[in-house]
């Protein structure tokens, strides 16, 4: 499907290009940093949780075309989002990448992944895997340092 990849391939480069979200936040938000030394990526996340929600979050760092777009997604995804929904999404995003499996329970779980769908094509390409979920990882981080 031509049509799709094209439109997949402008949506990851639009979120390059102009990566949402983007930028620090002040104490007493939680901050994690990630690396993948196997081609230089470095991903931090600073997020804002209150009260089970994730009110605020903003990305830094630098890499690829597809670990700064997979940030910026994952940024606009999760934002207003519970603790529990964030959670969920991460496995979903990660079973998608083909790194966890999905069992019965949790595919009777809708969670919409909407426009980073555009990264399943990634999987086509095992060594950029690790590109596209550093951001999630280091997201899960901040999670447990920010939900105890």
């Amino acid at each position: 499907m031509p049509g799709l990849d094209d439109l997949y391939r402008e949506i990851i480069l639009d979120h390059y290009r102009s990566p949402r979200n983007r930028g620090e936040l002040p104490p007493p938000a939680t901050h994690a940093v990630g690396h993948n030394p196997l081609c230089g990526d470095e991903i931090e996340v600073y997020l804002d949780v209150r009260d089970g929600v994730v009110h605020d979050i903003k990305v830094g760092g630098q890499g690829c075309s597809i670990s700064q777009s997979s940030a910026s997604m994952m940024s606009q995804a999760v934002k207003g989002k519970t603790v529990d929904e964030v959670r969920a999404l991460v496995h979903r995003f990660k079973s998608m990448m083909s790194i966890e499996e999905l069992d019965d329970a949790d595919a009777s779980v809708e969670v919409k992944l909407g426009d980073l769908e555009a990264l399943q094509g990634v999987v086509k390409f095992p060594v950029r895997i690790k590109c596209a979920v550093l951001s999630w990882n280091t997201l899960t981080e901040a999670l447990s340092q920010a939900t105890p």
